[in-house]
């Protein structure tokens, strides 16, 4: 078992390696009405306007988005992924660790209280 978590653990550290950029939050495609009474987005049905791309995130406890065009909005995608494989990876990484630290407190002798 000793060996199959450290294992684990070095194949984990490796892949940090392959990760590339990363940043946090979210990606909107949004189709948005204008308002204007005799425009297309206000017909039945509505032929709304876009798509528009929005990348949404927090920033000192405030909602911050940003327009993105097309490709902007595909690369943040691809970031923002990498993100959330960072965080999987950490967790399997504080895992295995646990595992692996435990062992030496296993059978050890418990401390006298003074």
């Amino acid at each position: 078992m000793a060996k199959r978590d450290e294992d684990r653990f070095r194949a984990l550290k490796e892949s940090l390696a392959s990760l590339g950029p990363i940043r946090r939050g979210t990606v909107l495609r949004r189709l948005i009405p204008c308002g204007r009474p005799a425009c297309r987005c206000q017909a039945n049905p509505p032929q709304l306007h876009g798509p528009y791309y929005e990348w949404t995130r927090k920033v000192s406890g405030k909602t911050v988005s940003v327009r993105l065009t097309q490709e902007q909005a595909r690369l943040m995608k691809q970031w923002i992924a990498n993100a959330r494989r960072l965080d999987r990876i950490v967790a399997d990484l504080e895992r295995a660790s646990h595992r692996m630290t435990e062992r030496l407190f296993q059978g050890a002798a418990k401390p006298r209280k003074a």
